[in-house]
C-alpha cells in the first residue's frame, strides 16, 4: 500500500532542512506551463544573437511580467513561505534552457557563492516546464553538503558549461548525487550551499526548460550597490533593507 507524502509546511521545511532540497509535485496546473513554454521560445526567438547561457543571464524578469506571474502561484508561494517564512521577495529569475544536442552543462557549484546577500537567506524555486530526466540533462544535488560553509570555485572554461567555473571536482562525492527527475508542474527547491549541477542535454528531440526563482526573506540584504532592487512576493516589505522595483507593466 502506498503513503501520500506529506506536503505540510512543516513536513517540506523539515525535510529541506535534513537534506538541503525537496520536491514538490503538480504546483503549477498544465495550463499555465503550456503557456510558459510557449513564452520560453518566443523569448528565444526575441534574442536570436544570444546564445541560451548568455539569455540566462539576462535580467527580463524585470520588465516581462510573465516571469512574475509563474513566481507568484500560490503553490510557489506557499513553497517558499514555508522554507523561509512569510515576508518574502524576489532576488532574480530566469529561464535555464537545454535545447536537444545543443546545451552547456552546470558544472558542480554552490549558488551562494555567486549571490550578494547579507545573510544568506534565500532558496531557489526550480519549475519544470517540460519534462526533467536524466536524458536530457536534469539537476542533480549532493543531498547533504548544505551543512557545509561556502567552498571555493576556480574559473573553467575548457568545456562548455553555464556558469564558467566550479568546485574542484575531486572534493565531491558523485556517487552520492541524486538525479531530481520532474515532471510539467513539478516544482524542486534548494539550498544555497547544496553542491548541485547537470550534465547536457543528450536527448535528440527533448527540450529541457525550467524556471529558476531566487527568493529572498525581505529581511536579507542584496549588498551589491549596483543591483536595483527586489520585487515584493509576500508579507512585509523591509524598506530599510532594499529598494523594491515597480511592478513591469
Amino acid at each position: 500500500m502506498s503513503t501520500k507524502t506529506d506536503t505540510s509546511p512543516q513536513a517540506l521545511h523539515g525535510r529541506y532542512v535534513e537534506s538541503g532540497y525537496i520536491i514538490c509535485r503538480k504546483v503549477v496546473d498544465p495550463g499555465l506551463i503550456e503557456r510558459a513554454r510557449d513564452h520560453v521560445h518566443r523569448t528565444i526567438d526575441a534574442h536570436p544573437t544570444l546564445s541560451y547561457e548568455q539569455l540566462h543571464m539576462q535580467p527580463l524578469y524585470r520588465t516581462d511580467p510573465f516571469y512574475l506571474e509563474l513566481v507568484r502561484q500560490p503553490g510557489m508561494i506557499d513553497i517558499a513561505t514555508a522554507i523561509l517564512g512569510p515576508d518574502l521577495a524576489l532576488f532574480a529569475a530566469g529561464y535555464i534552457i537545454k535545447a536537444p544536442g545543443n546545451s552547456a552543462a552546470v558544472l558542480w557549484h554552490q549558488d551562494g557563492n555567486y549571490w550578494p546577500l547579507e545573510p544568506m537567506e534565500v532558496c531557489t524555486l526550480w519549475l519544470a516546464i517540460t519534462e526533467s530526466s536524466m536524458d536530457n540533462g536534469c539537476m542533480r544535488v549532493v543531498p547533504g553538503t548544505h551543512t557545509l560553509t561556502l567552498q571555493s570555485h576556480s574559473s573553467r572554461s575548457d568545456v562548455r558549461n553555464l556558469l564558467d567555473s566550479q568546485i574542484d571536482p575531486a572534493s565531491v562525492d558523485e556517487s552520492r548525487a541524486v538525479d531530481l527527475q520532474l515532471a510539467p508542474g513539478d516544482v524542486s527547491i534548494h539550498h544555497p550551499n547544496i553542491i548541485h549541477g547537470s550534465n547536457p542535454n543528450q536527448s535528440p528531440d527533448k527540450w529541457r526548460l525550467n524556471l529558476v526563482a531566487r527568493v529572498i526573506r525581505s529581511s536579507t540584504r542584496v549588498t551589491n550597490p549596483d543591483w536595483p532592487g527586489v520585487f515584493h512576493l509576500a508579507g512585509r516589505r523591509c524598506v530599510d533593507v532594499n529598494a523594491y522595483l515597480a511592478e513591469p507593466a
